[in-house]
């Protein structure tokens, strides 16, 4: 058998090997292969959540950004429907004063920050600009989106791509705000423009009516992002604000089109900013052309960033430009190398002082092996008169060698004796051999019996003290959740998600701690009987399951036959039917139907009660698995099971005097038969 043992794990090359070498290798193997595979699972699991962390973070920053962006398009899109809106300017606009609309729009442009205002026609035409009537009159602007819409009566902003031309028709300072010249860049997609000439504008229309409420014209206005440096200094402040990140990173914001940084807070060198650089390939194929948002690390201009983008769509519906927002990596970077290397260290002073602890207590276990072996080759020899001398350790081994000189002492002085009793001895030997075999084996049922009563009772011990050593703490983290939620109030918005989440998963630590303590102590959760029937349980129970049947796409059919009540605690059985039902949902994750009969029943002795049969048409059961699944802590399922749930249900249904059976064919479904007395 030990052959055997030793051949199936490859362990047969040490049957001739010395104690030593064994002593050796029980010492140093653990330590030469645990450790390097547990440092490896450890650096491997932290590396990865710290990796979760950073793209977490920059997901946020990213938000925060987004929300700006929107802010700053609706402010342009309030100040143009503010004065669109205005008496004066409905009072100008009727009169068809085209002077004093001149006048106004030039002064509204500049109070409010803009770099263009036009009133145009029901057509789209310009009447009046704030650019000078010569740039702009007459021409049409109706092939814009926002335009059209607010000549249907909209209000209306969105972002748009001017060209060199419809900039010039702003103002000379326009192209020469958008003009940027592109810069080199490594990984960028290949291109030969040399410069970036087109401006991102945010574009907003107000339809403009008169008193009566007659649509009179249309109000055009926007603002330039190209070097608009206000803009992404503001975002950059936003997110990364003084004390946010790590000493040496920084956090950048960039505004894109199509790949080039039109407005960024990026530097190529000094205080030079890197406009006119361009994203990577990459990235440029990912959030523009697939329309994805970015979360990852990227190389920016000349290093690393843990970086977010997403695309920015004009009111066309295409894809024109991109947002970022990123912090430097390197600082991040060296903390997680400086952690894995202090952990190496770590690991390796462990296995070191282990191996050196290990080798010691080797080393005091061999000397006296040896000195004992030597002892017994000689008295093997026939040189009866060998002894170990004993040894200076005071365990079991130097006991043992104490024992073993003055059993040689004792045998060499009754060795003629056990000559003469020789036979006499071998049988009693034989006798006792016989006798103490049958021994043995009433020992070992008595005591495989004894093991597995301690065990049980261990199990209801420790399951019962480790479930109310969790109450404690789950309370205290449910009141200090729900205190947060209330002292946060409207602030608790943007992490309303995880707030839901940790109190779901309270609940299910609270749901386990029940089931620990129901299989613990399964009399303490005994309630009060009443005769009930059992078709209205099963209505009710199915309210409380709907929503799991509902998003598993399962059919309920419900056939009452039963008349009879039964005696049990409703609450108690209303916990059988969920486990029951939860079950068979989880059994059907493709969808099925879930079948659910009531019968009454009376057997020859005239006994009587009703039967519940929950069929379902799911997986089924494995036949090798269908013995064990009313057994405490057993459980199929590869997540989120505890195994109690049956052997509950089991132990509910068996105080009131009924039996849970089950029927399951793998691949047809499964049916379990609740039956309980009248």
């Amino acid at each position: 058998m030990r052959r055997i043992f030793q051949k199936a794990f490859g362990l047969h090359f040490l049957g001739n090997t010395s104690v030593r070498t064994k002593l050796l290798l029980v010492a140093l193997v653990p330590f030469l292969t645990v450790l390097p595979i547990l440092f490896s699972l450890i650096s491997y699991w932290g590396v990865a959540y710290y990796d979760r962390l950073l793209t977490f973070k920059v997901s946020s920053d990213l938000t925060v950004a987004h929300e700006y962006f929107i802010h700053v398009r609706e402010k342009i899109g309030l100040d143009v429907s503010s004065l669109g809106e205005s008496h004066p300017f409905v009072m100008s606009v009727r009169d068809g004063d085209h002077a004093n609309l001149q006048k106004m729009l030039l002064e509204k442009k500049q109070t409010l920050g803009l770099d263009f205002l036009n009133l145009l026609d029901m057509n789209g035409r310009v009447l009046a600009s704030s650019s000078g009537v010569s740039r702009t009159l007459g021409s049409s602007n109706a092939h814009w989106p926002v335009v059209r819409s607010s000549l249907l009566g909209e209000k209306s902003t969105g972002i748009d791509i001017y060209s060199e031309e419809q900039l010039r028709a702003i103002s000379d300072k326009a192209v020469r705000q958008a003009y940027i010249e592109l810069v080199n860049t490594p990984n960028a997609t290949p291109t030969k423009k040399t410069a970036e000439k087109s401006g991102m504008v945010i574009h907003s229309t107000t339809p403009v009516r008169d008193t009566d409420g007659t649509l009179m014209g249309v109000l055009e206005g926007g603002t330039l992002l190209n070097q608009n440096l206000d803009f992404v200094d503001t975002i950059n402040s936003l997110v990364y604000a003084d004390g946010s990140l790590p000493e040496g990173s920084g956090g950048t914001a960039t505004l894109f089109i199509d790949d080039v940084r039109i407005a960024t807070n990026v530097r190529l060198f000094g205080n030079k900013r890197a406009l006119g650089t361009r994203a990577s390939q990459i990235v440029r194929n990912y959030v523009l052309n697939d329309g994805k948002t970015w979360l990852d690390r990227a190389f920016v201009v000349s290093d690393w960033y843990i970086s977010a983008y997403e695309p920015i769509s004009d009111s066309f519906g295409n894809r024109v430009g991109m947002l970022y927002v990123g912090y430097l990596e390197a600082p991040f970077r060296q903390a997680k190398e400086t952690a894995i290397a202090l952990l190496a260290g770590l690991f390796t002073l462990i296995g070191i002082g282990g191996v050196y602890f290990s080798l010691r207590v080797a080393r005091d276990i061999y000397g006296p092996l040896t000195s004992m072996k030597r002892t017994m080759a000689e008295v093997e020899q026939g040189n009866m008169s060998a002894r170990t001398g004993g040894t200076q350790t005071r365990d079991e081994l130097g006991t043992l060698s104490h024992h073993l000189d003055e059993l040689l002492d004792t045998v060499q002085k009754q060795n003629a004796e056990l000559k003469a009793w020789g036979d006499q001895l071998d049988r009693k030997v034989i006798e006792r051999t016989i006798e103490l075999e049958k021994t043995n084996k009433l020992l070992v049922k008595a005591q495989q019996q004894l093991v597995l009563a301690e065990k049980l009772a261990a199990i209801g011990e420790i399951t019962a003290g480790v479930a109310h050593e969790i109450n404690n703490p789950v309370a205290v983290l449910q009141g200090n959740l729900d205190v947060l939620r209330d002292t946060l109030g409207v602030a608790a918005k943007p992490v309303q998600g995880e707030l839901r989440l940790m109190d779901q998963q309270i609940h299910r630590i609270n749901t386990i701690v029940t089931k620990l303590l129901q299989f613990a102590s399964p009399g303490e959760f005994a309630g009060y009987v009443e005769a009930i029937a059992v078709d209205e349980v099963v209505v009710d129970t199915l309210v409380l399951v709907r929503h799991l049947l509902n998003q598993s796409n399962i059919d309920v059919v419900h056939n009452r036959h039963a008349t009879l009540a039964v005696h049990i605690n409703r609450g108690e059985l209303q916990q059988v039917l969920i486990n029951l039902f939860t079950n068979a949902v989880h059994a059907m994750k493709n969808g099925g139907r879930l079948t659910i009969e009531s019968r009454d029943w009376i057997d020859d002795a005239g006994a009587r009660g009703v039967t519940i049969n929950v069929i379902d048409t799911g997986a089924g059961i494995k036949k090798e698995d269908q013995a064990r699944i009313f057994d405490a802590f057993f459980t199929t399922k590869r997540q989120g099971g505890t195994g109690l749930g049956l052997s509950i249900s089991y132990t509910l249904v068996a105080r009131y005097g009924g039996t849970i059976t089950v029927k399951s064919e793998e691949g047809v479904g499964t049916e379990f038969t609740v039956r309980l007395l009248a």
